[in-house]
């Protein structure tokens, strides 16, 4: 049985007792626990089940590797599900329920899988859902829908009850690991004069190196690791953060990582996870290595456990997993485990080694009386729930003449890998290491910087090494490397000396015993989680999956929420023997990120509830607020619909502010456009190509409308241009496409056109802009000059259509833009955002004895629908180009080339047969359908009527006191005068007849005047 020891737990205050819960019975632990070292302390050998065969599953590691060991920790809205056992730390009142069962983890029905398990091999649901063909919606997906997932997903109705966020961090040297490998290169890089963050993903510095042993110039690894600690803590040029994980490596030496704040002290206040977005000039990964486990027939028992695990257990917890154990290895290090667990006073029976020869470590484990049995494999450990005998046998054989032994634990040691995650993520490949049978990182193609360079440097175990001695000469070069690379000269010292136990070399053994029968193959187990085996990969090789990906997603072979930490080395030596070929020939899985799980919540931070996506205000609000505004969603804003009078509709609201526009003087805020700063000596090259016409040739003061298309020729937004001075344009985008065609822009910037001298900036919120609108307009403008003795001249002689230009309006700091969106007389102000409300306070005020009336957007809409004026979001799709809608002329003929330019010549963009925009009108007055379409006669191969076009903005026109729309017809400017039909979801047909899309002041004599 698993218990605790009375001496040993460096980690652990035997002071402090804590209480936990694990499936509603109550356990003790002490303060240092982690959750897993308190079950097995409590001998909770089982924990879970595993995914496809419900196999009872016990902790088989020690850190975030754990496959097994994952449970729904916290009730209501603090419940997480598949959390690691291995990392969770034990706190008060602890609650913790198992996983994967029903319905209950001892008696589990889903276990009935593992007697049809040799009906159920990988790959048997490709064979299995398609036949017969009405099962799939009736049996297959339902039952497939029920078995996905693992865990229990919160309760939708609960809303998480902590907090998070976000930190951003900018760093000369970021290291990742804080073991003596971690510890060493960040003082390298520290002492360079380099500003150095230093991050570790558990609650303590130095790794492995204090279980372990060792000395360091001639102290014990942990005093040399509590010394590191302290210089580090006393420079003022490091940070250093323990709970903290690398989770991923990105382009830019951008990282990112995840800071568990409060998991271990629930209650106190402040955020629980943190996410920081770290920027470095160098990444050093020292990660350190994963211990890999042996395949052998029932590897996956309760009580079966990774021995440098085992020794963790012993060493930091002062648990014993077993109190006869055996030990099954292909390397030395595992016999530490032994020595260590005989020091302990617990009893090893026998040292497993499938190596016919060991080091000075096998002869101190004899001097302890523990036997060694050399050559020999596991062939067998029997037990269900937890581990009761194990049968041994010759390694080169198919597992015959088996002696069996009576035990309760099994610790396995296959051998050391690199954790190359970090290195992997942003391009960095992988060599083989022949002699000690992992992949490690090839200095030679590091990840690559923006200078072409890499940036990217591996220490430690996580490059290779292995030994103490050597793991401190690599981290010292490491830091030393990243000091250079940040632009730093490291200060020139020897590394320190480790010193350890010499080893003798490993033995590549991905199979015991190497020739294992079929009958032993199907219950050696490669991923513990999702029940993958050894037989399993050898299936899919037979069956023609040659590659690695390939096997992987056919077998789901390091697919767990583990991403096959454990698992994918033996895999990949099982298949590369299977295909008879070399394991580099055979390659890896492609790592990703995060390196291990991180929180929903961590990655939105404070993105949540009213600030998730916060409603963005103009300056004005709250006045359109008090004075009936009627609130519409336009992107992230609020804009008003229409400003509604007490016992006055919307719909009569809307049909006042639009005669009043036309007859008087209306007000618009228009603040929530975009407004975008493009500076540069190359602004003018870059807007080019962006926009389907000329930008460069602009003059200074004048303003254009311009089209963007995207490189697929669709048209994505269109606004006004202003040209500021030589070098400085303003683009207006729509109110929705101002964040999107920002991060357009930025994206061509930095992707295809990244040396050309152009900035953007996006100003929108800066400003507050109100358009002045009707015949009154002008007059409204000049009352305000008036009223200030004086002001910008507005005439249409000083600022003729289509111009701008800075100056004083009133009291008011402005820039009038002499444009219109609505065909009348018509004046855009911007003005500083502090000065909106007061001057639309103003022209309210002014403008009493010129009608002035505010309106919103839908009168916007209903005029420029009037003029034929098209819309982004009504008149597009994401389908639409420039020559459906009539827009040639906005097509340079001059410029060599423009994003979608080459897409407009395609044949289907040229094809005559495409939709085109015209207006149409019932013909009894009434308003269409939006987004009713236009049928032919006849029926399509579906029965259905041809269709011939859509209605894309229909409105009433007060104005002209009848229904009118635009819509893209087929050949629709070649009809003119033709009636088409509308059927619409009411049930009736409408009848419109194609009209010019212009409906009011063709000539436009209006806006002119």
């Amino acid at each position: 049985m698993s218990t605790r020891l009375a001496k040993q737990g460096r980690l652990i205050n035997r002071s402090k007792q804590v209480t936990f819960t694990f499936n509603g019975t109550s356990m003790q632990g002490y303060e240092g626990d982690t959750l897993a070292s308190a079950l097995l302390a409590n001998d909770q050998m089982m924990v879970g089940r595993s995914f496809k065969y419900h196999r009872p599953r016990g902790v088989v590691a020690s850190g975030a590797e754990e496959p097994n060991a994952l449970v729904g920790l916290g009730q209501g809205n603090r419940f997480e599900p598949n959390q690691r056992t291995t990392t969770t730390e034990l706190f008060n009142g602890l609650t913790a329920i198992s996983q994967n069962h029903w319905p209950n983890l001892e008696f589990d029905i889903g276990a009935v899988n593992t007697a049809f398990a040799r009906f159920l091999p990988a790959g048997f649901y490709y064979k299995t859902f398609i036949h017969p063909k009405p099962f799939w919606k009736h049996v297959y997906e339902p039952f497939i829908r029920q078995s996905a997932g693992l865990g229990k997903a919160p309760d939708k109705d609960s809303r998480d009850a902590d907090t998070y966020e976000h930190f951003y961090h900018f760093t000369d040297v970021l290291v990742i690991g804080g073991g003596v490998a971690g510890l060493q290169a960040a003082k390298v890089a520290a002492q360079s004069g380099a500003k150095v963050m230093l991050i570790e993903q558990t609650a303590h510095w130095g790794g492995r190196a204090p279980v372990d042993g060792g000395t360091v110039d001639g102290e014990p690894v942990d005093k040399f690791v509590e010394q590191l600690v302290s210089e580090l803590e006393a420079m003022d040029n490091v940070t250093m953060r323990i709970r903290c994980m690398g989770a991923g490596v990105y382009d830019h030496g951008y990282v990112l990582g995840y800071e568990r704040l409060t998991d271990h002290t629930p209650g106190v206040q402040g955020p629980r996870h943190r996410l920081w977005r770290i920027r470095a000039k160098q990444v050093v990964t020292a990660t350190g290595a994963i211990e890999r486990p042996l395949s052998f027939a029932g590897n996956d028992v309760p009580g079966v456990m990774l021995a440098a695990a085992m020794r963790d257990y012993v060493v930091n917890w002062g648990v014993t997993p077993g109190e006869r154990v055996i030990v099954a290895t292909n390397n030395d290090d595992a016999y530490r485990t032994a020595i260590t667990l005989k020091q302990a006073g617990v009893d090893v029976l026998r040292i497993v080694d499938a190596r016919t020869a060991a080091g000075p470590l096998a002869e101190e484990a004899r001097q302890l009386g523990i036997q060694v049995d050399p050559g020999k494999a596991i062939a067998k450990v029997k037990g269900g729930k937890r581990v009761k005998k194990v049968a041994l046998c010759n390694q080169e054989g198919i597992g015959g003449a088996r002696e069996e032994v009576e035990c309760d634990a099994v610790a396995m040691s296959g051998g050391w890998s690199p954790v190359v995650h970090m290195w992997s993520h942003c391009g960095g490949k992988l060599i083989w290491d022949e002699a000690n049978a992992h992949f490690r990182p090839d200095p030679e193609r590091p990840p690559l910087g923006a200078n072409g360079e890499g940036f990217v440097v591996a220490a430690g175990s996580a490059n290779g090494p292995l030994a103490l001695s050597d793991v401190l000469a690599d981290a010292q070069t490491a830091g030393e490397a990243a000091a250079n690379g940040a632009g730093f000269t490291p200060k020139t010292a020897d590394a320190p000396k480790g010193e350890t136990t010499a080893e003798a070399p490993m033995e590549p053994v991905w199979l015991m015993p190497s020739n294992a029968e079929i009958s032993l193959r199907m219950k050696s187990w490669l991923d513990f989680q999702n029940d993958v085996k050894v037989s399993d990969v050898q299936l899919a090789a037979r069956e023609g999956y040659e590659s690695v990906e390939h096997t992987k997603r056919y077998t789901t072979l390091g697919m767990a929420t583990d991403q096959g930490k454990l698992s994918n080395i033996n895999g990949l030596a099982i298949l590369a023997d299977a295909l008879d070929a070399e394991i580099p020939k055979v390659g890896t899985t492609t790592f990703r990120p995060p390196y291990t799980p991180i929180s929903l919540a961590s990655i939105g931070g404070e993105a949540r509830g009213e600030v998730f996506q916060p409603i963005r205000q103009t300056p004005m609000h709250n006045w359109h607020d008090k004075n009936g505004a009627d609130w519409e969603p336009v992107g992230h804003w609020r804009r008003t619909y229409a400003y509604v009078r007490p016992g006055e509709s919307v719909h009569d609201a809307v049909n006042r502010e639009v005669k009043n526009t036309r007859e008087n003087l209306g007000l618009l805020d228009a603040s929530t456009l975009g407004k975008l700063i493009v500076k540069g000596p190359d602004a003018g090259k870059f807007l080019d190509m962006l926009y389907t016409n000329m930008m460069s040739t602009l003059k200074v003061g004048k303003c254009r409308y311009g089209l963007m298309c995207s490189e697929n020729g669709f048209l994505i937004d269109d606004g006004v241009v202003a040209r500021i001075d030589e070098d400085t344009w303003l683009c207006h985008t729509t109110t929705g496409g101002a964040e999107r065609i920002h991060g357009h822009m930025e994206e061509w910037l930095q992707t295809e056109w990244w040396d050309w001298k152009v900035y953007v900036a996006n100003v929108t919120e800066q400003y507050a802009q109100v358009a002045v609108v009707g015949p009154n307009a002008r007059k409204v403008l000049e009352k305000l000059n008036a009223q200030a003795g004086g002001g910008m001249d507005l005439s249409k002689e000083a600022l003729p259509f289509m111009e701008w230009r800075d100056g004083k309006i009133g009291e008011f700091d402005a820039r009038a833009y002499r444009i219109s969106f609505s065909g009348e007389l018509s004046y855009e102000i911007a003005v500083p955002a502090s000065q909106g409300q007061a001057f639309w306070d103003a022209l309210i005020a002014a403008g009493q004895e010129f009608g002035v009336m505010p309106y919103g957007t839908e009168c916007l809409h209903i005029l420029r629908a009037e003029k034929g004026f098209i819309m982004i979001g009504d008149e597009t799709d994401g389908t639409v180009i420039p020559q459906d809608l009539g827009l040639h002329w906005a097509l340079s003929k001059k410029k060599e080339d423009y994003l979608g330019k080459r897409a407009h010549s395609r044949t289907h963009m040229a094809d005559p047969e495409r939709w085109k925009l015209v207006g149409l009108e019932t013909v009894d007055g009434s308003v269409l359908p939006d987004g009713a379409y236009a049928v032919s006669d006849g029926v399509n191969a579906n029965g259905q009527r041809n269709m011939i076009g859509r209605v894309t903005s229909t409105y009433y026109s007060a104005n002209l006191d009848k229904g009118i729309a635009m819509g893209l017809i087929k050949h629709g400017p070649d009809r003119m005068g033709e009636i088409v039909e509308f059927p619409g979801t009411d049930g009736k047909t409408y009848k419109a007849k194609i009209v010019d899309p212009i409906f009011f002041d063709k000539d436009g004599e209006k806006q002119n005047v």
